[in-house]
């Protein structure tokens, strides 16, 4: 608790004692029990004062300056979680092994990539979004994830100046009619709120739609996909901006193509590279402190569509500081890689690394949090003493059933 918090907690235990031998309470103990206002005007004090009873205790110090209490927030649930668990029907199934493996945990994200090696695949070719499609509307509160490459032939090694060429064409509006047709499959699919994540890791040299080769093009050609997609009826996607965690071959913020066009902004982060501590996973430039403030500056949710092990082999630690890291930051989602090297239940090389997983995801459902409330002491009749009393105080009294009984004595 910090020192100012300390000072108002004395300062409202002299307001409570001076305004009980100045106003009209009761000459039993009371307790506050946390502030109940309904917005009326204070009313005047009373006329005289009556003989004032014994010291009164607060409960919890609240600030006398505050504004009325605010109704209790809707709960949400928890964040959403799941994992990648294979590209297609066998992905779907096996959601339901994992979750039993966890406990009955409730996976709500379902991962899935599109083959990035020919157009037609890009599209969405048919039979093989189905099973994907069927498992999302069985439930309302479940989240599709899809990774949507940009170009074809992504992982084939094109050179810089082919992909430069390639973005300039794609800025131009060349390929627009391949994401017209996809996105118009996804809405026939029953599944028009898909999570987009569009040409993912565009900082890095893996694949065909890098961003380095030529910046400029690539967030005119990410401006020219999303709004193809959005122009399609019935559609409601939310288009995921997600970068390998550190700088890479540029920096991410470079890629940026903006607001109006990114709905959610996400980081891929595996424990790498060899010998890099979680700490420095977290402070390193445009590393994971920087992805959360970027997008909080941008007032954009956050995920982790990719993150598990890596260069540093069975790392526990990483396993616990990164569920840590994820419970406090609130991400919209996350999904592990679950295979070798980086997964826990379907790579056996992380006996250790997995144990933490399965102990700290066992059994989530995705209940919300509720936070409580203000606790009424046992034996305790509230007085209603008006707004006036109420502000300073800090809260309700309440006077015990049994005052007349005196101290107890154990």
């Amino acid at each position: 608790m910090g020192a100012g918090r300390r000072r108002h907690g004395k300062r409202l235990s002299f307001l409570a004692v001076g305004v009980v031998s100045a106003v009209a309470l009761a000459s039993a103990p009371g307790h506050t029990t946390g502030v109940e206002r309904d917005g009326d005007p204070p009313g005047a004090p009373p006329a005289a004062p009556a003989p004032p009873g014994p010291p009164v205790t607060s409960v919890g110090p609240v600030d006398p300056a505050a504004s009325p209490a605010p109704a209790p927030a809707a709960s949400v649930k928890t964040p959403a979680f799941g994992a990648y668990l294979d590209y297609g029907p066998r992905g779907v199934r096996r959601i339901d092994e994992l979750s039993k493996w966890l406990g009955g945990a409730e996976l709500r994200v379902g991962h899935t990539y599109l083959p990035g090696d020919l157009w037609t695949n890009i599209e969405g070719t048919p039979g093989f979004l189905e099973d994907w499609a069927k498992w999302r509307k069985e439930k309302d509160d479940r989240l599709f994830v899809l990774n949507v490459p940009m170009l074809e032939r992504n992982e084939e090694g094109v050179g810089d100046d082919e992909v430069a060429g390639l973005l300039r064409q794609g800025a131009a509006g060349g390929f627009d009619h391949h994401f017209r047709a996809l996105a118009e499959r996804l809405v026939r699919l029953g599944v028009p709120d898909t999570v987009i994540v569009l040409g993912w890791e565009m900082n890095g040299t893996t694949y065909t739609h890098r961003c380095g080769p030529d910046p400029e093009s690539w967030k005119k050609y990410w401006n020219r996909i999303v709004t193809t997609m959005r122009s399609v009826a019935g559609q409601k996607f939310q288009f995921d901006f997600t970068p390998s965690r550190g700088r890479d071959a540029v920096p991410w913020t470079q890629c940026y193509p903006g607001d109006d066009v990114v709905d959610i902004i996400g980081m891929d982060s595996y424990d790498q590279p060899r010998g890099m501590s979680f700490d420095e996973q977290i402070e390193e430039p445009y590393g994971l402190q920087e992805h959360v403030d970027f997008a909080a500056a941008h007032k954009k949710p956050i995920s982790y569509p990719e993150w598990g092990l890596f260069r540093n082999g069975d790392n526990e630690e990483y396993m616990r500081r990164m569920l840590k890291w994820m419970d406090e930051k609130k991400p919209l989602y996350n999904t592990v890689t679950d295979y070798c090297p980086h997964g826990v239940w379907q790579c056996k090389e992380n006996p250790a690394a997995s144990a933490v997983y399965r102990e700290l995801l066992s059994g989530r459902d995705g209940t919300p949090d509720v936070p409580p409330g203000p606790v009424m002491p046992t034996e305790c009749s509230p007085l209603n003493l008006g707004d006036w009393v109420e502000q300073w105080l800090g809260g309700k009294l309440c006077m015990r059933l049994d005052w007349w009984k005196g101290p107890r004595h154990s």
